[in-house]
């Protein structure tokens, strides 16, 4: 194994809830009120939709607000890693990433281990460190490659904080059997004071529909059961991507790091630009009303 190099789950897609729009010449980052399930191959429009987005979408009925998902790992850390993050907007390769009590700090010379303040008074990050989680699912339950995953990836404060609250519960209640519990992603909508009453969309994670809780642990049990006859060894392949992550001093592949910048680190002003877009008026109040309507 190449010491430098993280090891990830394989990635055959992307989940986002907006997309990347071209306005006076720059491309900006534009919120939704659904998932978009696309490939990692992009085109002039933007990134090229998966099959999967498509055979969903007629089974929802059009507008994609859930997703049937299953998990790689038992442990919750492995499957949402989240840490405070800063790139360097020019190049778009990471800077510093920390979680807190301590980060790993790009040098001249060499990757250094420091302490972690946080974003809000790091006089390194000068106040352009944020929240950034990455969360790697296997859509669906009848699949072909049984290690390809989708990465949902985000800076909302409200996804991380309620994504990773989800997956500590369902963990525990499930005896540590996260991986074989079915689950599925869910798009929310809620309005505070810092939107200014407009709505603002961030991701949930509950057992899957038609299911109860109780269901959900009981069916997790039974296929944990299945998987270990047939000689399928969970603990060892949490293991190992323990040890794949722990490899490379940071997560990011060098050729993802545009698009990541290009999406949740806009250029200055661009931010304002787009949420006055896309939370103005009446709009916001339509689309909020759809997504509370059964």
């Amino acid at each position: 194994m190449l010491k430098g190099l993280a090891i990830t789950p394989p990635v055959v897609g992307r989940i986002s809830i907006g997309r990347v729009i071209e306005r006076n010449g720059k491309r900006l980052p534009e919120k939704d009120d659904q998932f978009t399930i696309t490939t990692q191959v992009q085109n002039r429009e933007g990134w090229i939709l998966h099959p999967l987005d498509e055979a969903l979408r007629r089974e929802s009925g059009g507008k994609l607000r859930s997703l049937p998902i299953r998990l790689l790992f038992n442990d919750p850390t492995l499957n949402f890693r989240s840490t405070y993050s800063l790139f360097d907007r020019g190049t778009g390769r990471p800077l510093c990433v920390g979680n807190g009590e301590s980060c790993r700090r790009a040098g001249k010379e060499r990757v250094e281990t420091l302490p972690c303040v946080g974003p809000d008074t790091c006089p390194f990050a000068e106040g352009n460190c944020k929240v950034y989680a990455r969360f790697a699912v296997v859509i669906g339950d009848e699949v072909e490659d049984a290690f390809g995953t989708f990465v949902l990836r985000t800076t909302s404060f409200n996804t991380v904080r309620t994504l990773a609250a989800r997956l500590q519960y369902f963990d525990a209640v499930s005896g540590g059997r996260l991986a074989t519990m079915p689950l599925e992603l869910r798009l929310r909508g809620k309005s505070t004071a810092m939107s200014f009453r407009s709505t603002i969309y961030y991701v949930d994670l509950t057992v899957r529909s038609g299911l109860t809780l109780e269901a959900a642990i009981e069916q997790a049990r039974a296929t944990d059961l299945q998987r270990k006859e047939r000689g399928y060894d969970q603990d060892a392949l949490d293991l190992a991507a323990k040890r794949g992550f722990a490899n490379g001093d940071f997560e990011e592949a060098e050729d993802d790091v545009p698009s990541v910048i290009e999406e949740f680190f806009p250029e200055p002003g661009a931010a304002h630009q787009v949420q006055t877009s896309v939370t103005s008026g009446a709009l916001s109040e339509r689309l909020g009303k759809k997504l509370a309507s059964p």
